[in-house]
């Protein structure tokens, strides 16, 4: 179960856009994660003390319209590191990419007002995360389903916020 542990269960809405592609509202979501969010979820896995896990992100919309993540994650009696997303746009309203802790691609859909993300991890663990940014784009709600071959084994709430846009 370490590798669940060391997955902060949301910081992410990856929401990629690729430039020419992309709608108004593609773009003011991606937005959301340009320059400092913050995001803290209360993991709780099986068999362990629920645990909170806190990560500071730093964004950039790259030329190619891609975003490129880097959240320092902090969680409670372990050391910091950085986790790295790159996240693109593949077709109106679905999105994909990497993240340094995924084992594989990572995959996003818009579905009405919210976000999925779907990703495999090592020790055959699937997660899916979905994401409701609020009505202002300025915060976001996360609910996020670790399984193992099928079963629940973990579960995060938490919320995302915007620091800044610098």
């Amino acid at each position: 179960m370490k590798p669940v542990r060391s997955w902060l269960c949301s910081t992410l809405l990856v929401i990629g856009a690729s430039g020419s592609a992309a709608s108004s509202n593609d773009v003011r979501d991606l937005r959301f994660f340009e320059g400092s969010t913050e995001s803290v979820s209360t993991m709780k896995i099986v068999a362990q003390r629920p645990f909170v896990s806190r990560s500071v992100g730093r964004g950039k919309i790259q030329e190619d319209g891609s975003l490129q993540l880097v959240q320092q994650v902090t969680e409670a009696g372990r050391r910091s590191f950085d986790r790295h997303w790159s996240i693109h746009q593949v077709a109106p309203g679905r999105y994909a990419g990497t993240m340094s802790e995924a084992n594989g691609p990572i995959a996003v859909e818009k579905v009405g007002d919210r976000y999925v993300l779907r990703f495999a991890m090592k020790g055959n663990l699937s997660v899916e995360e979905w994401i409701t940014p609020d009505r202002g784009m300025l915060s976001a709600r996360t609910k996020l389903t670790v399984r193992k071959f099928g079963f629940a084994v973990g579960h995060a709430d938490g919320w995302i916020r915007q620091l800044d846009r610098t």
